[in-house]
């Protein structure tokens, strides 16, 4: 898709071959020393010294960024506490879950409190635990900053983001919210009914006006109905679920699915 090498041309890693890349109003080429200080950068499988200590990395960090004595020390000690290692500090990066090193490198992108950060698929290959606490920590960070992030996990993009675009062969085919690119799956309004047994549902669906389709769910405990226009169905379901007393576990619409919507757009591209 081309996710990775635009992080790096962005940061200046990779020339670009072609255009302008303006960051903040700055232009990267004229400009890279004044423009990297705005850029926090982790790196896909955020690399670093393994064999160095936390506390060791974050020093060369602090250093190779500017920072001596107790200014060091202050930033260093007010990293550390964002992203929660302080209680790993002496230990070998090398001996970390992933998780505590994706949050060592979270912490050495943000050593110098940067506008800007760009983290390169910051949850690839983490736990679900590992997930949950790394997506945490780049909401609390997304307050005062901008975060960009790339990842080819889509759940990431509705759990992180407020504006999602999709690179397919270079290109970009899709820029909005995840709200706005959700209601451009067939999905969109759809109703998903989970049962509590085995039940078909099927000729009782065929009693609602709308067009639809209806896809069942290979365990028979659950279908999704689909407006062929788009229309909100929901209404007009939990009224027939109601009234043929269906053994009904969870019911409810959906706002559509990325999935969908991602490969509608990449595999025309």
């Amino acid at each position: 898709a081309g996710k990775s090498t635009t992080m790096r041309i962005l940061t200046g890693f990779l020339s670009a071959n072609e255009g302008t890349i303006k960051i903040n109003g700055h232009d990267l080429e004229s400009n890279a020393v004044d423009v990297k200080k705005l850029i926090g950068y982790l790196p896909e499988g955020a690399p670093s010294y393994g064999d160095m200590t936390v506390i060791s990395f974050m020093k060369f960090i602090g250093e190779i960024r500017g920072y001596k004595g107790d200014e060091l020390r202050e930033r260093i000690n007010h990293v550390l506490g964002l992203v929660d290692l302080q209680d790993v500090t002496l230990q070998a990066i090398e001996t970390l879950s992933k998780g505590y090193k994706r949050r060592v490198g979270l912490a050495q992108a943000i050593i110098h409190d940067p506008q800007i950060l760009l983290l390169d698929e910051p949850t690839d290959g983490l736990d679900p635990n590992q997930k949950q606490q790394v997506r945490a920590l780049i909401k609390s960070l997304s307050k005062d900053k901008i975060v960009v992030i790339s990842t080819h996990i889509l759940e990431e993009v509705t759990s992180v983001c407020t504006r999602a675009i999709i690179i397919s062969k270079g290109k970009i085919v899709a820029d909005g919210t995840p709200a706005d690119l959700e209601g451009k799956s067939r999905y969109h309004n759809a109703v998903t009914i989970k049962l509590l047994r085995p039940y078909d549902i099927s000729e009782d669906l065929l009693e609602l006006t709308e067009e639809l389709s209806i896809e069942k769910m290979e365990n028979s405990l659950g279908y999704c109905v689909v407006s062929e226009k788009g229309e909100s169905l929901f209404a007009s379901v939990s009224a027939l679920a109601h009234r043929k007393n269906w053994p009904i576990k969870e019911l409810f619409a959906t706002r559509g699915q990325l999935e969908d919507v991602f490969s509608k757009l990449t595999q025309g591209a």
